[in-house]
């Protein structure tokens, strides 16, 4: 896989690999995690409010009155 990025990203992602003490390629590598992670949570959120509404949907509907 080839990254090709702006300048702006080039420089923001060697300045945070430095702040950090890490390579540029062991930086952007955890910003991928970071977003897969976030993701997966997002994604696991909204089952979870799903599984709420499907369950107690009647109840949440009567206290919001």
């Amino acid at each position: 896989m080839t990254l090709r990025l702006t300048d702006k990203e080039h420089a923001g992602l060697r300045e945070r690999a430095a702040q950090r003490g890490i390579s540029m390629r062991d930086a952007a590598r955890q910003a991928i995690r970071d977003c897969v992670s976030r993701g997966e949570h997002r994604r696991r959120v909204v089952a979870a409010a799903e599984r709420v509404l499907t369950a107690h949907g009647a109840a949440l509907e009567r206290l919001g009155r």
